[in-house]
């Protein structure tokens, strides 16, 4: 089973624009209720999804420089990439069904 990656602004790069794989990224934050709400969908899609998609989250409060890049402005921020682009884009939390649709989408 797969488990959530945690990301920082040094492994970014690595992890999501060279991934061989589509990622879904959580943008979260300490303290953000909505981000606590949506937390287990993430584990659960982590798990449902295990070697075809990478799915990680990165802490907004402590990679600025990421999210600065990706102009985060409200959290949870759900984006999916897919060879190094943004192939979706999602603010506030958001139904398990939505997400994994927008996986599969990048996946095919």
């Amino acid at each position: 089973m797969a488990e959530v990656k945690e990301l920082s602004d040094a492994t970014f790069e690595t992890e999501v624009l060279n991934s061989p794989r589509p990622v879904l990224v959580d943008f979260w934050g300490p303290g953000c209720p909505p981000c606590m709400a949506i937390a287990p969908v993430i584990k659960e899609l982590a798990a449902d999804n295990g070697e075809q998609a990478l799915v990680a989250k990165i802490n907004v409060a402590e990679n600025f420089s990421t999210a600065s890049q990706y102009s985060i402005t409200g959290i949870p921020t759900l984006m999916v990439f897919k060879n190094g682009e943004v192939v979706a884009r999602f603010t506030g939390t958001q139904p398990k069904a939505r997400l994994q649709a927008a996986l599969d989408e990048a996946m095919a």
